[in-house]
């Protein structure tokens, strides 16, 4: 095996972000499902976007905001996302470059436009995003570059992209490029129902394919379709070789199939988006794993990294997080 250039490739949606705060009456007005992440068409994506107050504009999408934390930490990090020849194209690109991240993925000259997400932010910290995934749907196996995937230690899948079937092609494809290097394969399950629209699939990847699972409480209970989260994590540490799972306020909890860590959350004077949490605790975590550090340091940078994001609105880091972690 050779010497990996890269710590992390990430395969996601490239997503513009248009980050708004909203109450729930407008939630209501607009039938949305408070704290889920739903798939729009283009026109209900402009309806949304036309009634919204002020909103902050970046590159976002789930790998890529774990990708640029992982840059921003002072790990050597890559993308492969879609995205149009347009404008948003070319805000992706500027952004997700200007982070530091290596992104050669050539933009598409003909199809749906760039996507872009619409979230929206309630007093209380919650999300609800609306998402038109645009070019996104048009990534598949083609655009999986095994020199780019074989280079990384680790190759991290976002399981939002795994609604399309091309997308579905695409991971295992770059899972079977990771192995064949003897590289290792993390996905996150991203969203429960995500999870839930696709449960057995997913078990199949996870037990196929993966390595290294990161998920959340609610969505590990929906792959196993239990209620009972130490049943879901007895049942995922016999599957994989390492799962992070996230709990909110109680931190975090590690397994391998010797061994259990909880990591306890990192304070956080005041909680105002949560928007990218899960993203920059596994950007934490896989630092810390790409430089073998032990499994209780690796979950406290995740940690580290998601008190960061969860104090402002928006899914990228407004202080390095290099300094931030050694503060």
């Amino acid at each position: 095996m050779t010497t990996a250039k890269l710590d992390v490739v990430g395969i996601g949606n490239a997503i513009v972000d248009v980050i708004s705060q909203a109450d729930d009456a407008f939630l209501a007005a607009h039938a949305m499902d408070k704290g889920a992440m739903m798939l729009i068409d283009e026109e209900r994506a402009e309806a949304i976007y036309g009634a919204m107050g002020p909103g902050i504009e970046a590159s976002g999408g789930s790998a890529g905001n774990t990708i640029a934390g992982i840059a921003s930490l002072g790990g050597k990090a890559g993308y492969i996302g879609k995205i149009r020849d347009d404008l948003l194209g070319k805000v992706y690109r500027h952004d997700i470059t200007a982070a530091g991240v290596a992104f050669p993925t050539p933009a598409a000259t003909s199809g749906p436009a760039t996507a872009r997400c619409l979230i929206l932010v309630t007093p209380d910290a919650q999300r609800t995003m609306n998402t038109f995934l645009g070019a996104c749907v048009g990534l598949g196996p083609d655009d999986v570059d095994a020199e780019f995937v074989a280079s990384a230690q680790v190759t991290y899948l976002e399981g939002y992209l795994y609604d399309p079937p091309l997308a579905q092609a695409a991971f295992r494809r770059a899972a079977e490029i990771a192995h064949a290097a003897g590289r290792k394969v993390a996905l996150s399950l991203s969203d429960s129902f995500c999870v839930h629209r696709h449960c057995q699939a997913f078990l199949d990847l996870v037990e196929g394919h993966v390595d290294i699972l990161f998920a959340n409480e609610a969505e590990l209970t929906a792959l196993f379709e239990t209620g009972n989260f130490d049943d879901a994590v007895a049942r995922v540490r016999r599957m994989v070789e390492l799962a992070a799972v996230t709990r909110g306020a109680k931190g975090s909890v590690v397994v391998t199939r010797d061994e259990l860590v909880e990591v306890p959350a990192a304070p956080v004077a005041r909680v105002v988006d949560t928007t990218g949490a899960g993203d920059l605790y596994a950007a934490g975590f896989l630092y810390g794993l790409t430089r073998q550090l032990p499994l209780a340091e690796c979950g406290r940078i995740g940690s580290l990294a998601a008190a960061e994001i969860i104090s402002h609105y928006g899914a990228r880091p407004e202080t390095p997080l290099a300094a931030y972690i050694q503060a």
